[in-house]
């Protein structure tokens, strides 16, 4: 996680939310009033946000105190605290909701990847997510998704060649399109190109492309497919598959799933955020 870029991030947020003053918070408490907040999970799944979490409330009141009882990729039972953050009481409730709801859909999407993951047991099948992120939320989605064990595919336009239907029709030729990649690049950008048939995929391979994949195919095509490639090639099915069909795709021997279902279609997690007032200590 980029902290540097996830402090920009909450300060968007904040301001966004905050705008000018928490009218409410900062009328009914007092300067130095602390509290305790707790995120508590209303139903099973798999944690992730942590950085979010410390990064948060950190930004609001740099003398918080806060307690993990799960990790990042850890299981949680429903019922279970999760995290406990005691501070100031006016800054608590300015950041409660921004930092909960991006815990909620990240811990979501841990979760949903947790699951593709099991499915894929004992394969060689590995599921990784896709481009189809919220705007904004990307780093934290793809980190959500490492939470749950999967992998992340690319992370934007700029860090891998991905050659798809339009882009060949526009060259000419998936030959011609990976000797203009290949001529404009260095050795370190990877070139995958997208296949529909057969014919396709043997011309990818002879092109010298570095992931093939296999887009809106059968799970009976796309076992036929990957024997048309040679094993340093990566293979890679993608296009429409989801955490109800991803079984079916068990036995392809494709190396690794895309699914944006992973991001772009999962609910928040019901967790929900309880706060209470710090007792006041006395001494003798």
């Amino acid at each position: 996680m980029n902290l540097l870029k996830l402090k920009q991030l909450l300060e968007v947020f904040f301001i966004e939310d905050i705008g000018e003053r928490d009218v409410t918070s900062d009328t009914l408490f007092v300067e130095d009033e602390r509290g305790t907040l707790t995120f508590l999970a209303k139903e099973k799944g798999i944690f992730s946000g942590s950085d979010v979490v410390k990064t948060g409330f950190s930004l609001l009141d740099e003398d918080v105190f806060i307690e993990f009882f799960v990790e990042d990729g850890e299981e949680f039972e429903a019922g279970c605290t999760l995290v406990s953050i005691t501070g100031n009481m006016a800054a608590l409730l300015k950041g409660e909701r921004v930092v909960l709801n991006l815990v909620q859909r990240m811990s979501s999407i841990a979760t949903a990847s947790r699951q593709a993951c099991t499915i894929l047991e004992g394969t060689k099948t590995k599921a990784c997510d896709t481009r189809k992120t919220t705007p904004g939320l990307r780093m934290l989605e793809k980190y959500a998704v490492r939470s749950g064990g999967a992998f992340n595919h690319r992370y934007g336009l700029y860090d891998a060649v991905m050659i798809k239907d339009n882009h060949i029709s526009f060259a000419g030729s998936i030959t011609k399109a990976v000797e203009i990649a290949k001529s404009k690049l260095g050795h370190t950008v990877k070139i995958e190109v997208e296949t529909e048939s057969a014919e396709q995929v043997r011309e990818a391979v002879a092109a010298g492309a570095d992931i093939i994949m296999f887009d809106n195919r059968t799970p009976e095509e796309i076992a036929e497919l990957v024997k048309l490639v040679p094993a340093p090639i990566v293979t890679e099915a993608s296009g429409g598959i989801t955490l109800n069909t991803l079984a079916l795709y068990r036995e392809t021997n494709v190396n690794f799933i895309s699914l944006g279902c992973l991001t772009h279609s999962v609910r928040a997690l019901d967790i929900s955020a309880k706060v209470m007032e710090c007792e006041e200590v006395t001494t003798a």
